[in-house]
C-alpha cells in the first residue's frame, strides 16, 4: 500500500523547478510542500480546496498556492471512468521563497517582486483576462533552461507583480498550524464529503470518519477552517452546482438542486446566494456572458 503524505517533497535541485504533467487525473490528495506553486491548467476540470477557500476549476485557469499551503485538485468523477478516456494536462511551476530563491527575493531590485510573494501566501487567481500574457510567461520559463530559466522566471514574476484583478483565495494563514497526522485526518474528511455530498451526511457520520467524538469534531474542524461543517458541505454542494451551471449540464434550477444534495429549490437558492453573493440563474447568466463576450 502506498503511504500517503501530507508535507511532500517537490523534486528538484534548482531554484525555479518546472513540472509538466499529462495523467488520467489530478493527485487527489489534500497535501502542502515548501514551494509556491503557480499552475496552468491547459486541460482539466474539479473542485480546488486551497487553504480554507474552495471553488471550481476548468481549463484555462491560471492559480498561484503559497508555500506549505494545504491544497488539492479534484478531478470531477468523469476523469475516473476509463471510458471516457480522459486527461488532466498542467504546467507548474515551483520556487522556494524561503530556500534557494530567499536571496534573490532580498535584492533592493525585488521589492515589488518580494511583496507580491508575499501576498502569494493566500493563493491567488488570475483574471480571465491576463490570462494569455501570463501563459506567455508561463511558456517562456518552460522553454528555458538553467540561467536562462531563472532569467525567464524573475521576469515573469515581475509581470505578475504588475497585474491587478488578482482573487484572493484563503481568508486564513494555515501554513505549519496544522500538523502532518492533522492534514491527513482533514484530507479524510474532505475526500468522504466530495465522494459522498449528495447523501444526507450526518454529523455522527463525518465525526466517525475523523475518528472524533461529534463534539470533539465540531471544534477540530471550526478550529482548522474558521468553518462549521455545515457549511463546508454546503459548498461543495453549491461548487458541484456552479460546474452544472458553467456547463449547461441540466434541465432547470430546481434540478441541480436535488442532483447536488438539497432537498429543495428553496433552500439552494438562498445557501447559493450565501456562498456566492448571486442566485443560481444570475451567476449562469453571468458566466455565459464572460465566454460569449
Amino acid at each position: 500500500m502506498k503511504v500517503v503524505q501530507f508535507t511532500i517533497p517537490v523534486a528538484g535541485e534548482y531554484s525555479v523547478i518546472v513540472q509538466e504533467d499529462i495523467q488520467p487525473w489530478f493527485y487527489e490528495h489534500l497535501h502542502r510542500h515548501n514551494e509556491t506553486q503557480i499552475t496552468w491548467i491547459l486541460e482539466g476540470e474539479g473542485t480546488l480546496i486551497a487553504g480554507n477557500y474552495m471553488q471550481p476549476f476548468k481549463s484555462g485557469d491560471i492559480y498561484i498556492l503559497g508555500a506549505n499551503q494545504p491544497h488539492v485538485f479534484k478531478s470531477d468523477p468523469s476523469y475516473f471512468d476509463k471510458r471516457k478516456k480522459k486527461e488532466i494536462h498542467t504546467i507548474s511551476i515551483f520556487f522556494n521563497p524561503r530556500g534557494f530563491f530567499k536571496p534573490i527575493l532580498e535584492l533592493p531590485e525585488m521589492k515589488t517582486v518580494s511583496k507580491f510573494v508575499e501576498t502569494t501566501s493566500y493563493g491567488l487567481q488570475a483574471h480571465y483576462l491576463h490570462q494569455d500574457i501570463l501563459r506567455a510567461g508561463i511558456e517562456e520559463v518552460r522553454n528555458k533552461t538553467s540561467a536562462q530559466r531563472l532569467a525567464a522566471f524573475i521576469e515573469a514574476l515581475q509581470l505578475m507583480s504588475g497585474l491587478k484583478k488578482w482573487k484572493t483565495l484563503s481568508t486564513e494563514l494555515i501554513e505549519h498550524s496544522i500538523s502532518d497526522s492533522e492534514g491527513l485526518r482533514m484530507n479524510d474528511i474532505y475526500q468522504y464529503t466530495m465522494n459522498n455530498y449528495t447523501d444526507n451526511i450526518t454529523l455522527k457520520k463525518i465525526s466517525e470518519i475523523a475518528h472524533l467524538t461529534p463534539q470533539a469534531f465540531c471544534r477540530y474542524f471550526k478550529k482548522h477552517t474558521l468553518k462549521t461543517y455545515v457549511n463546508f458541505l454546503n459548498e461543495v454542494r453549491v461548487s458541484e452546482a456552479c460546474k452544472k451551471l458553467m456547463s449547461r449540464d441540466y434541465e432547470s434550477v430546481s434540478s441541480v438542486a436535488y442532483q447536488t444534495g438539497f432537498s429543495n429549490a428553496v433552500t439552494f437558492n438562498r445557501v447559493f446566494k450565501k456562498v456566492t453573493g448571486k442566485s443560481p440563474r444570475q451567476y449562469s447568466k453571468e458566466y455565459n456572458q464572460n465566454v460569449e463576450g
